[in-house]
């Protein structure tokens, strides 16, 4: 696993050990920052669920302004922590290791995101239960994206009922990213 383009172009990421995470291939982390090149320059993003933090690096290499990355299992925050390091990006970068839903009520209160990112464990629901929270929130700032990976199988028919609109849709093998945008009122 490495960072595709940007100022830590081809510089190799560690990634956590084991089945618990699932690490972004190459080939689809490309086609994902083709799609958010245009939202990347100079935003904040939130990386929630991040795992070896491969995606949030990615968007600061390429020109981001700061990415909370937001993970609660142990070995993936540290995973996370050293590649920081590694990548030299430690300064444009916060890690909160906890609960998603407890770190959107802290984040609630600090100035909102432009870029989502959530790769939540298939099949769980969690996908519904962060877009409820974010629905209305202040942590979505003017045009923001949020984009979701999740399994093929996964339903997405309560979006508009929660104020979203799908920009993008990409299908990959067995999972695909959502695009998603906010209804603004």
């Amino acid at each position: 696993m490495r960072v595709i383009a940007g100022k830590c172009r081809s510089l190799n990421l560690k990634s956590v050990p084991g089945l618990n995470t699932r690490p972004t291939q190459d080939r689809t982390k490309e086609t994902l920052f083709n799609v958010l090149q245009p939202y990347i320059a100079d935003c904040r993003m939130l990386d929630l669920f991040a795992g070896s933090g491969a995606i949030g690096i990615e968007a600061l290499s390429r020109g981001a302004a700061h990415c909370v990355f937001v993970e609660q299992n142990r070995q993936a925050l540290s995973c996370i922590r050293e590649n920081l390091r590694f990548t030299r990006l430690e300064a444009d970068a916060e890690v909160l290791g906890m609960d998603v839903m407890a770190a959107l009520n802290i984040l609630e209160t600090k100035e909102g995101f432009d870029c989502i990112f959530m790769d939540p464990p298939y099949n769980h629901g969690l996908e519904r239960t962060v877009l409820e929270r974010l629905s209305g929130s202040h942590l979505l700032r003017g045009d923001a994206v949020i984009v979701v990976e999740a399994s093929l199988q996964t339903d997405f028919t309560y979006l508009e009922e929660l104020g979203f609109y799908i920009r993008k849709e990409k299908k990959y093998k067995t999972n695909m990213h959502l695009f998603l945008g906010c209804r603004q009122e």
